[in-house]
This record gives structure tokens, sequence and C-alpha cells, in this order.
């Protein structure tokens, strides 16, 4: 038939009448990431930002004691985060400009309880700005986290206004915040609304951040792993089922993730560096362990998410040197174990194997669909040969945008990835299998920071 495509169409013939009728090809039919989702995917990983009164408080919840006069991080320096991000191997950054007790880290007009009435810069400040500027010269991509919460001025989680009689204000209020930093500074990787929001902001979105991701709410593009524990489920699908009873868009989890869902929408994977999002004077001991973050990396990106690992700054205003020194060790780790692969390969095929030039021990697998084409694999195995017989060594569900599979070390000439059941033909973006590193391998202090290996 003129026009039709084998990989797009079947062919089914009815007999009874002797037509023939077009009916789409079942991968035609699977969820498909936007551009900008797809994009956004390939970043990877992030790094949060939590600062706000709450860091004065050593507290996590803003009891609203703190004087504004109180708030003066004398060091702060936005060149200073970006460059833990770097070294982290983050490739955007989310800030938390507004958190739930309502103060404002811009020169807002919408409110007093903002930057311009702390002695920090003599109320001529604008951590925004200054943060817009540090991310464009490193080519850092930002985003910025508003909370629809706002203890200031009366209201709960959501944007809901403990009194109804003023929801019409609060939501004016709102929607001048969300314009005003979505004009000033730049455009946003992506706006997060932390606990959803109970009015509309699409109008402002679409005309002022049509490319950003959304955290939460009506226009949701990602969502919320469902823990803070830097940790996707296994399987993570991409695709969602919607609508789904009981549950409104923007508060879908890795929970509701559906292989056969008709939206697609990924997963971000939230964390923290120490036990807690505010820096706070006593918990150093929090901070995690090397081995614990690079494992929350395989488990998070190397399950398809993304990761955004939060960095505190203190009351200097400067993320702690211990924080800053592992973020830039989980960098070097990841670098270290991922850039270069002992070999790699990609195609359009249920087998694709990798021939080694020579024997090899090697103790992981990465493995990339082209999700363009859809989320294809359901159940895949990898197996090695092993003097002419071919020995499974590691098997899974899930791949999409990235799998990481470990595996004891094995020395092998050739590895080959099998998949055991898709839709349509696996289209494999990159298949390549990577050496075991020392364990004990420390970061280089003489390299120079910079992006993680390309995924």
């Amino acid at each position: 038939m003129p026009g039709l495509s084998r990989s797009a169409l079947i062919l089914t013939v009815a007999l009874a009448t002797g037509r023939a009728t077009a009916q789409p090809a079942p991968e035609d039919q699977l969820a498909r990431p936007s551009p900008q989702q797809a994009a956004w995917q390939d970043l990877e990983v992030g790094m949060f930002i939590h600062i706000a009164p709450q860091t004065w408080q050593d507290r996590e919840s803003d009891n609203l004691s703190t004087p504004l006069s109180a708030i003066n991080p004398t060091k702060l320096d936005t060149d200073q985060w970006v460059n833990v991000a770097r070294s982290m191997g983050a490739r955007y950054i989310v800030f938390v400009a507004k958190h739930e007790g309502g103060f404002c880290w811009w020169p807002t007009g919408t409110t007093e309880h903002c930057i311009r009435n702390i002695p920090w810069r003599d109320g001529k400040g604008d951590v925004l700005a200054d943060l817009s500027k540090s991310c464009r010269r490193q080519g850092i991509k930002l985003g910025v986290y508003l909370s629809p919460q706002d203890r200031t001025h009366g209201v709960g989680v959501g944007g809901r206004a403990k009194d109804p009689a003023r929801q019409p204000e609060y939501e004016k209020l709102f929607r001048a915040q969300l314009t005003e930093v979505l004009t000033r500074y730049g455009e946003m990787v992506e706006v997060w609304f932390d606990g959803s929001l109970v009015f509309d902001v699409g109008d402002i979105l679409a005309a002022h951040a049509p490319h950003a991701m959304v955290f939460q709410g009506p226009q949701a593009t990602i969502r919320w792993v469902g823990n803070e524990d830097g940790i996707a489920p296994d399987p993570a699908w991409n695709a969602v089922a919607h609508p789904k009873p009981g549950l409104k868009w923007g508060e879908y989890t890795a929970a509701d993730g559906d292989p056969a869902g008709n939206r697609w929408l990924p997963n971000e994977c939230d964390a923290r560096i120490r036990a807690t999002w505010f820096w706070r004077s006593d918990n150093a001991g929090t901070l995690k362990s090397l081995d614990q973050l690079t494992a929350m990396y395989e488990q998070s990106v190397g399950r398809g998410a993304t990761l955004l690992l939060n960095n505190t700054p203190d009351t200097s205003g400067l993320i702690p040197a211990q924080d800053a020194a592992r973020s830039a060790e989980l960098g070097e780790r990841i670098r270290m174990q991922y850039e270069h692969a002992a070999a790699d390969t990609s195609g359009t095929a249920r087998e694709l194997t990798i021939s080694l030039s020579a024997p090899t021990t090697i103790d992981r697998a990465v493995i990339m669909e082209d999700i363009r084409q859809g989320e294809r694999i359901r159940r895949f195995v990898l197996e090695a040969d092993q003097d002419g017989a071919w020995v499974a060594i590691a098997s899974g569900t899930a791949v999409g945008h990235k799998r990481i599979s470990t595996f004891q070390p094995i020395r092998t000439s050739q590895i080959r990835l099998r998949t055991l059941d898709s839709v349509g033909t696996p289209v494999i973006r990159r298949f390549a299998v990577h050496r075991p590193i020392d364990a004990g391998a420390q970061m280089d202090p003489t390299r120079p920071s910079g992006t993680p290996p390309e995924p």
C-alpha cells in the first residue's frame, strides 16, 4: 500500500470481505517523550540547593522565628555552588528560591519577607541573579523551586489559603512571584511546585517556560520517585496510564509506572547528601559516604531516572568544605567507573554482541534504549562467553534511558545482550561493558572539575 511503512503498519487481511485493513504496529502505540523530556533525561544528575531561614534555626521547617536582620550569609558565593555541582557531575541545579516559610531569595515586589530586607549586600542582593550568571558561565542549566505553601501568608500545602476568603489574594501573589522568577533570570530547565498546586498557572508556564520540566501540579512533565532516598524502584517504567482512578495528574510516583501506559512521565530522585535538607550545626556526621552515594547513583540514574542530590549552604552562604569534597569524590568515582568503556556497540536488534580484542575482566554493563522510539524492552539477559558456552551473568526488565547492570567480575572475550521480551524490535542507543575499578581509588586532585561522561 503506497505511503505505508512496514515498520509502522501491520496489514491484516479480512478474509470474509477480501479487504485489507491497516492497524498500527504495537511499538507505534508506545508512549514517547517530548523532545524536552528526552533532553532532560540526558542530564541525568542535578544538584538541589536548600537555604532558607531554617538554616539559621537548625530546623527542617521554618517556624518564622528568625528576624530578617539575622539572615546575613556574608560569604555567599554562587560560583562556589556551581563549582561543587560541576565537580559532582551535575548538569543542572534546582535552587530553592522560596521554601514553605515564604522567604524569597530575590527582590520580589510581592512581599516584604524577602532579600530586600536583610543585611546581606545592604538589601541590594539577588541570589537568583547571581546564580543564573554563575550557571551560564559554567554551562550548567538552572531550575527553580517555588513553594506553593507560604506560612508567612497563612497558606498551606499546595497553595491553599487557610482562610478561604484570602485564596484569590494569594493566587495573585503567587502568580506574580512565578512570573518574576521566570522572566528575570533566563531560561529555566525545571520548575518545582513541591506539594503540587491547587490552582492553575499553566498560562504562565506556557508563556515563560514552555520548555521547562515541571515537577508536580497540573502541568507536570516529570514525577517524584516516591521517596527521598535517591533510589528508583526496579523496574521504574517511564510511562503511566492516565487517567487513573483516584489520582490527579502531578501526583503520580514511580509506583504508578506502567509499561503499557499512554503518557510519558519520567522519574526524578531527590535525595540529601546529609540527613537533612537544610544545614544544621549538629549533623556533619550524617554526611553520606562515597559508597552510599555511588550506590544511590547506580540505583537512580542506573534505573533510568535522574538524580537530584541536595547540597546545603551553611549560615555563611558556602557549601561546607567536607560536603563539597564528598561531592567531588562522587563525580570522580562516576567518571572513573563509566567514562571509558572496555567496548560498546549499538543497533536495532533483539540480540547485540560485543567482541573484545582480548579476554577482559568486566563487572558491569550499561544499556540505553533510544527512548524517542518508546521503551520497548520488557525483559533481557546478559550473557558472557565462557570457553565457547554462553553463561547468564545478569538479567532485568525495564531499560529505558539507562540501565546499569552489575555482576561478579568475569573474564571474557564476548558478551551479549539478548532481549527475551519486547514490544517491537529494541532500538539500542548504546550497549557498553566496563572494567572494575579499584574500590579504594581516590579522586585525582589534579584533575579539573567538569561534566560527567556523556550518556
